[in-house]
């Protein structure tokens, strides 16, 4: 005959029931706003993106990991485009995060030009205005605070010419020009719809974690 466990005390869940019930009513409410927070956080402040592909090659590699400040161009109310307070404007060479104008898709490329400017690219490089950022054949481009060198082993893919970007929009490209789906397929980016500015790469596979600032 196989002894068989008594079933639970009805007393007893009764008494788990109570106590569960008042951890929640102490700390329910607490934790809630924790949670909260920490949400709005990620939403409004820092968050992180996974870079799935070399379209940024040579600065960022398929599986960085990269911070992101979600406060550069103005602190939002989550999940929209409502500014509590504004920011500063994308400035040419600010990688930052954003969605495709064409299919929603969270993506991760280097603003080239900002409203205003006038635009040429032949075989993957960039004049603004007239005027070469870089000042020989494969020199990094100069924006300025950022000196940026391209990955052409693919070519330069589609060239434009005298491409005007539009007041409140940037251009975006990737560094990986022959390999990046960018502004050149899916046209401008409002300004206002760019998330945050990446700031450095924080995890890397094979030297794992680190700092790299972009």
């Amino acid at each position: 005959m196989t002894a068989t466990s008594p079933p639970p005390s009805p007393w007893r869940a009764g008494q788990r029931g109570a106590r569960l019930r008042g951890w929640l009513r102490r700390e329910g409410l607490p934790l809630v706003c924790l949670l909260g927070l920490l949400l709005v956080a990620r939403s409004s402040l820092a968050n992180h993106y996974y870079v799935p592909s070399g379209s940024m090659e040579p600065t960022l590699l398929p599986g960085d990991r990269v911070v992101v400040d979600m406060r550069a161009y103005g602190l939002r109310v989550p999940f929209t485009q409502w500014a509590v307070w504004g920011g500063d404007a994308p400035a040419r060479g600010d990688v930052v995060v954003f969605r495709s104008p064409s299919d929603g898709i969270r993506l991760i490329k280097r603003v080239v030009a900002v409203g205003g400017d006038r635009v040429d690219l032949v075989d993957g490089r960039l004049a603004i205005n007239g005027a070469p950022l870089a000042d020989q054949p494969g020199a990094p481009e100069d924006f300025g605070d950022v000196q940026v060198t391209l990955n052409l082993d693919a070519g330069g893919g589609p060239d434009l010419e005298a491409l005007q970007v539009p007041d409140g929009q940037v251009l975006v490209l990737g560094d990986h020009r022959g390999a990046s789906i960018d502004g050149r397929y899916f046209g401008f980016v409002p300004a206002a719809a760019i998330y945050g500015q990446a700031r450095g790469v924080f995890w890397r596979t094979g030297d794992g974690f680190g700092w790299r600032k972009l």
